[in-house]
């Protein structure tokens, strides 16, 4: 017998053999293992103008392709003679019938023979073969591609904030000349100032306004500081009465002369500033030097601070210090919050509001579309389609009628009709090798969709073709959700129904009616659907 299958196997099996052109198939062998391959070759002798296509995608199905190596080309004057070899193969045991397949020369088809192929399970002898358990789960590690790519873009946008806060906030910026002045105790910023205004040039300049009013300036903010006197506010002759009743009280030892002195200088200055007075350069210079010995002999007649002064100071400073400190907090969350609502505002605007929200807090069918897909067949006869994720097998009970005419169904789903979107595929192989009635398979499915929930159903019609061009029906529509957890919600479907004597295949896709995310989905699952109609 086997020698007989050894001759079989080394003769070519013709198909449409005619003068011009002709085509020839063969295969290397018609039994295999489980999971061995056979070599189909495709010969095609025609004329050197000629356009060949060869059977392209999963058309020899039961048969899986697993690839197609394209042979030699040999040309013999206005003939060529075309081959392609296809590596086919199947994982599950049986006898399997490889279909006729079509060879398209201008325009023209020609059938190949059709070819029975056994596929024998591989023996194991347990007698000799230790049985061992069934392994473990191993958990594998989610891809972290994106994940990175997002980390990368925070960390970079983490290094812009930390950036500008350290530069605007944190570090230690060189201080300006008025700062530097401005740390110095209230006696030597005086002096300092009295000097500046000395080396001025209002007087060369005839400004004897400003001249005279940055001199009481100084003079009575230095007493505001030093002396606590509320110098600014007050009037020459208020200033005057304070100081004498702290000469009286003993608080301040200044001599009768000095504070006569001073109050001769702020009535000069009083005239220059609302009189418009204008005194000789010398005697404005002359009432500046007063000033300054004026400084000088009220920073001698105060008193020694006390400790409990100098702890006073010592609180005041600390508490000064933490206000700064506090403000430059509320600088830096208010950067970053600038930082995080101009980028979000920036966001909506390119994106869109939708987009943005559903990035940040995430959407089902946004994770759905993002992820990573799945590309498979399912049940007999196959159907091949492309899917967020992988369908899980179902067992359906058939009621006993149904069970008299079905031989076979297969069925596989993700989700469930009124979830936010679901996906189905069903395959049933009949006993008899009659029409399907898709209208009673149809008219099923709407059925359980209204007893799911689905009211004021809206149905409509079209016929639809697979990317291998085969050709179905699709059924679509709308309809409204009724359930207590999605009461009033739109819904949208479509069935694809295909099928031949004595099978039928259905599709089945439901979503949320305004989802732009689910309807990016359903397209790219019809785009990627296709099925084989031999039964």
């Amino acid at each position: 017998m086997s020698a007989i299958l050894g001759v079989l196997l080394l003769v070519p099996f013709s198909g449409i053999s005619q003068t011009d052109p002709k085509v020839e198939t063969k295969v290397d062998t018609l039994a295999i293992k489980i999971g061995e391959q056979i070599h189909y070759t495709i010969t095609v002798d025609a004329d050197s103008t000629a356009v060949v296509n060869f059977p392209e995608g999963q058309t020899f199905s039961p048969l899986e392709t697993v690839n197609a190596i394209i042979g030699d080309t040999i040309r013999n004057k206005d003939r060529i003679t075309l081959q392609r070899i296809y590596a086919l193969t199947q994982f599950d045991s049986g006898a399997y019938t490889i279909p006729p397949q079509i060879v398209t020369i201008n325009e023209r088809q020609i059938f190949t023979d059709s070819f029975r192929v056994k596929v024998a399970d591989v023996a194991v002898d347990t007698t000799k073969q230790k049985m061992y358990d069934i392994k473990p789960l191993i958990e594998v590690e989610r891809s972290t591609a994106d994940m990175w790519i997002t980390a990368l873009i925070i960390l970079l946008a983490l290094i812009v904030i930390g950036g500008l806060v350290y530069w605007f906030f944190i570090r230690k910026k060189p201080l300006t000349e008025e700062e530097k002045v401005a740390l110095l105790p209230p006696y030597d910023r005086a002096l300092l100032e009295l000097k500046k205004l000395e080396n001025s040039k209002y007087l060369i300049h005839d400004e004897y306004k400003q001249y005279y009013s940055e001199l009481t300036n100084i003079v009575r903010m230095y007493l505001e500081e030093d002396v606590h006197l509320s110098a600014m506010e007050s009037t020459t002759s208020e200033l005057i009465t304070k100081l004498e009743m702290l000469k009286d009280s003993g608080e301040l030892k200044l001599g009768e002369d000095t504070i006569h002195q001073f109050q001769k200088i702020l009535q000069t200055a009083d005239l220059v500033k609302f009189a418009k007075s204008k005194p000789a350069t010398s005697v404005a210079e002359q009432d500046r030097k007063l000033v300054e010995e004026i400084v000088v002999k009220t920073h001698e007649a105060l008193p020694e601070p006390t400790e409990e002064d100098l702890l006073l100071n010592e609180e005041y400073l600390a508490e000064l210090a933490k206000k700064k400190q506090r403000k430059r907090i509320y600088w830096a969350a208010a950067i970053f919050a600038g930082i995080i609502f101009l980028g979000g505002a920036f966001s909506v605007a390119y994106f869109g509001i939708k987009q943005v929200k559903d990035t940040v807090f995430g959407y089902p069918t946004k994770d759905l579309l993002e992820g990573e897909w799945v590309s498979s067949s399912y049940g007999f006869p196959p159907i091949q389609l492309e899917t967020p994720d992988v369908l899980v097998r179902q067992e359906v009970q058939l009621p006993k009628e149904a069970e008299e005419l079905i031989k076979q169904l297969q069925a596989f789903s993700y989700g469930s009709y009124v979830g936010i979107f679901s996906v189905s595929t069903s395959s049933v192989t009949y006993k008899e090798e009659s029409e399907p009635n898709f209208e009673a398979a149809i008219s099923t499915i709407l059925s359980n969709f209204e007893q799911l929930g689905l009211k004021n159903i809206i149905t409509k019609q079209e016929e639809f073709t697979t990317q291998s061009g085969v050709k179905g029906i699709k059924t679509f529509g709308t309809g409204t959700l009724e359930t207590p957890a999605q009461k009033g919600k739109k819904a949208k479907y479509n069935i694809l129904s295909f099928g031949g004597k004595g099978f039928m295949q259905q599709v089945v896709i439901t979503w949320e009616d305004g989802d732009a995310y689910a309807e990016q989905i359903v397209e790219r699952i019809l785009n990627s659907l296709d099925v084989k109609t031999q039964a």
